[in-house]
């Protein structure tokens, strides 16, 4: 069963290493099977108190696909970046 991550951005406190980390983390995706299929801050809030200025997502064959990827030491290696860059956060949702 496929699985999704999704991540948000609800502020960005430092530009230049967010744009840092995109371009580093981009590869690891891929890298570990990840397809991107959305992601940008063109956003309209239809409902509830949700309100990021960017989210991204990304499919995987699976969860233990997802999870791999996000503990793999590829990824570990420049996620510290988007931790000092934005404020906001990433979820794994399994589709099975």
């Amino acid at each position: 069963m496929p699985a999704f991550v999704f991540a948000q951005v609800q502020s960005v406190t430092n530009p230049a290493r967010l744009a840092e980390y995109q371009g580093l983390a981009e590869p690891t995706v891929i890298q570990y099977g990840g397809k991107f299929l959305a992601g940008g801050t063109k956003i309209e809030v239809a409902d509830g108190d949700w309100s990021p200025i960017g989210v991204m997502a990304a499919e995987f064959e699976s969860l233990a696909k997802a999870k791999e990827w996000y503990y793999s030491p590829d990824y570990q290696a420049v996620v510290g970046r988007r931790l000092e860059s934005t404020v906001g956060g990433l979820i794994f949702v399994d589709a099975g």
